[in-house]
């Protein structure tokens, strides 16, 4: 058995369905393919009044390079604004380093639909102790900070649905809960208008 059949059998797995009061986002929209990672790349309710300072006293304090080091397994879903699951995933994260500044995090998917995916991220940190963040369907770049054991992460991602790409925001909150353990909750929104949450669960494969 796989290790997302072995997490997430028996879990609810439907096609995604919006209301939304913007014209634009029509029905089309209403049939979103989630196609993040880490995104993971990456927490809370991405409420904007939220201030990740509130963080710099919490532990274990997140070190990138020492989390972000080597095999880490992912398993997540995506929620509609109601709360109902829409997808599951698998993500297998391979995470390497170039030099003292850079984490390259290469993410292949595998989805509950037996579909796959994959995303390479490359993460810069910057003098000032924040990071920078490029992959192939983010449009410029993601920007984070790091404060206590919480990364705020934020990126404009290119999400392709039937035969259109739409420009979908992402706003992510990382929680290092364990030295091994990093809890992810990314909202997802359309002009201003929520779409959905994902969850995600990431955890270090030392083995």
């Amino acid at each position: 058995m796989s290790k997302f059949n072995q997490l997430s059998s028996g879990s609810v797995s439907k096609v995604l369905k919006i209301k939304t009061p913007v014209t634009f986002v029509n029905n089309t929209m209403a049939r979103l393919a989630l196609g993040i990672g880490l995104s993971v790349t990456l927490l809370t309710s991405g409420c904007a009044t939220q201030n990740i300072q509130a963080y710099q006293n919490t532990t274990p304090t997140l070190d990138m390079h020492e989390f972000f080091s080597g095999q880490i397994d992912g398993w997540g879903m995506f929620q509609g604004r109601n709360g109902e699951v829409k997808k599951r995933f698998y993500v297998d994260i391979d995470a390497t380093h170039e030099g003292d500044n850079v984490i390259v995090l290469d993410e292949k998917f595998s989805w509950a639909d037996g579909s796959k995916s994959q995303r390479i991220w490359r993460l810069t940190k910057q003098a000032d102790g924040s990071w920078r963040g490029t992959a192939g369907d983010v449009i410029g770049e993601a920007r984070g900070e790091v404060t206590g054991n919480t990364l705020h992460w934020q990126y404009l991602l290119e999400l392709p649905v039937d035969d259109k790409t739409y420009k979908v925001n992402f706003d992510d909150w990382m929680y290092l809960v364990d030295k091994d353990v990093m809890l992810n909750r990314s909202v997802m929104k359309k002009f201003g208008v929520e779409l959905g949450s994902v969850t995600l669960s990431m955890h270090r494969n030392n083995k």
